[in-house]
């Protein structure tokens, strides 16, 4: 199974990606001050940048590995040479670490069905290396919403920008 980054994430900063390029062309063809240009060419390529990297992003589970895809890298962690799988969670935020002796991966729970992620680490993997903390959060996932709650809002913002650019009052 091929783990990705969760859809609803993706089509909201996506679509922040193409209201911040909207909203760049209009003020290029409004002729607007090349600061307030800048700026908004500076916020926009970050932006398009995390839009890239995090669609690019994937986990996959071959027979002897766990690889991992991202945007012009990719890297691979042997099974048999994984030495520990550890857990942190911050608020509603998890991060699980794969390490071996010369090597680590971190993956966060904004991966699309994490849950079925740490099961397949669970079943893949000799449980001395994984810890407590690890299984116990395969059966208790908590649910995390805001990083999707700020991204809409940040679409919302966007399209209201956009509206009052285009010469529309409230």
């Amino acid at each position: 199974m091929v783990f990705r980054i969760r859809k609803n994430f993706l089509l909201a900063l996506g679509l922040t990606c193409l209201l911040l390029v909207a909203l760049l062309l209009i003020c290029i063809v409004q002729q607007e001050t090349i600061g307030k240009t800048l700026i908004l060419a500076a916020i926009m390529f970050p932006v398009l940048g995390l839009f890239a990297e995090s669609w690019r992003r994937q986990i996959l589970f071959s027979a002897d590995a766990i690889v991992s895809r991202r945007l012009f890298r990719q890297k691979t962690l042997p099974l048999s040479e994984i030495t520990s799988v550890d857990t942190v969670k911050v608020r509603r935020r998890v991060f699980v670490s794969i390490s071996t002796e010369a090597d680590f991966l971190i993956l966060s729970n904004n991966y699309d069905h994490f849950d079925q992620l740490l099961t397949q680490l669970q079943n893949c993997l000799p449980e001395s290396v994984i810890s407590e903390e690890t299984r116990a959060l395969a059966h208790d996932l908590p649910n995390k919403s805001s990083d999707l709650f700020s991204i809409w809002l940040a679409v919302v913002v966007l399209l209201l920008i956009l509206y009052t650019q285009l010469g529309g009052t409230f």
